[in-house]
């Protein structure tokens, strides 16, 4: 039997994370580990893990989603499991209280793996998913604070969308969130739920909803969930170059440090993974200035942080 991991993160970028948002992490840490620790399935925990972190508003998830710039926030999840290669993902997805779990039933109920839009939503409230009101007073004040010096995406927006932005504010929000776990049966799960970056464009989808760039398990390598820039982790496929350098026989620190140096490398930008080997190895790992996370291994206590191991 294996001894139970699981790691959290509530996202990459320049902002340290608050109190609460740290309280909150090693709280779901500690939900998911149990899961784990009572022999329950590593999907389960990953679930489980971000659905409490797509319930706090401190975090860029779920009901503390960021708005994009007509006011709406449409959110982005996805899950997998590391067995049999199997994933969901939901995309710009509007007024579901926790997409993590419509990725979820798009895995389990469909023979797809990416639904987008108003009929993924549809999908997830006819099979009894619940809706929310997803634009909170504060991240609707922050939107409305600024983009004093963001006239180009104001302008792309003006042209493309033949509107005037009401909007004046650039949005601090919460940060993407995701997890990663082993179960007992040495089955592993990645997941990862965002409601996007700041200042975007209607429609824009990040990283978080493609497989292999936000999160990647599999039984035999892996699992990773990414956080930061989405667009500079879609170009180099982060989660997946790093259970391809893991196979390699690097360890999941080497493997996330080179994947993040390369990315830095190649196409900029900042990001921050978990990483966590097949074998219960694990890494935190960041070229941001903060990754709120945590890790909790069966018989150690939970570990929770703002700052983690530079990339």
């Amino acid at each position: 039997m294996n001894k139970v991991v699981i790691l959290v993160h509530g996202g990459a970028g320049r902002r340290n994370p608050s109190r609460r948002g740290l309280r909150t992490l090693r709280e779901t840490l500690e939900r998911g580990f149990s899961i784990l620790e009572e022999g329950g399935r590593a999907l389960d925990a990953v679930e489980e893990t971000i659905r409490i972190l797509e319930d706090d508003e401190t975090f860029n998830a779920g009901r503390g989603s960021r708005l994009q710039l007509d006011g709406v926030a449409r959110m982005d999840a996805s899950i997998m499991e590391g067995k049999t290669l199997q994933a969901g993902a939901v995309a710009s997805i509007q007024g579901i209280k926790n997409p993590i779990s419509a990725a979820r039933l798009v895995m389990e109920k469909t023979p797809h793996v990416l639904m987008v839009g108003e009929r993924a939503a549809r999908f997830g409230v006819s099979l009894g998913l619940e809706t929310g009101n997803v634009a909170t007073p504060s991240t609707r004040k922050e939107l409305e604070q600024g983009l004093r010096s963001q006239k180009e995406i104001i302008q792309i927006y003006n042209t493309s969308f033949g509107r005037t932005s009401r909007f004046s504010g650039s949005p601090a929000g919460g940060e993407t969130v995701g997890a990663v776990a082993l179960d007992r049966e040495g089955n592993l799960a990645a997941g990862s739920s965002t409601g996007g970056s700041a200042l975007m464009l209607p429609g824009r989808v990040g990283d978080t909803p493609i497989v292999g760039s936000g999160v990647y398990a599999d039984n035999q390598v892996g699992a990773v969930s990414s956080t930061g820039m989405g667009e500079s982790i879609i170009r180099v496929v982060l989660a997946k170059e790093i259970c391809t350098t893991m196979e390699k026989g690097f360890s999941p620190l080497k493997a996330s440090r080179r994947s993040l140096e390369r990315m830095a490398k190649r196409v900029g930008g900042t990001a921050g993974v978990i990483t966590l080997r097949r074998d219960g190895r694990f890494a935190l790992v960041h070229n941001s200035e903060y990754m709120g996370g945590g890790v909790q291994v069966e018989g150690r206590k939970p570990v929770v942080n703002s700052h983690w191991l530079n990339g």
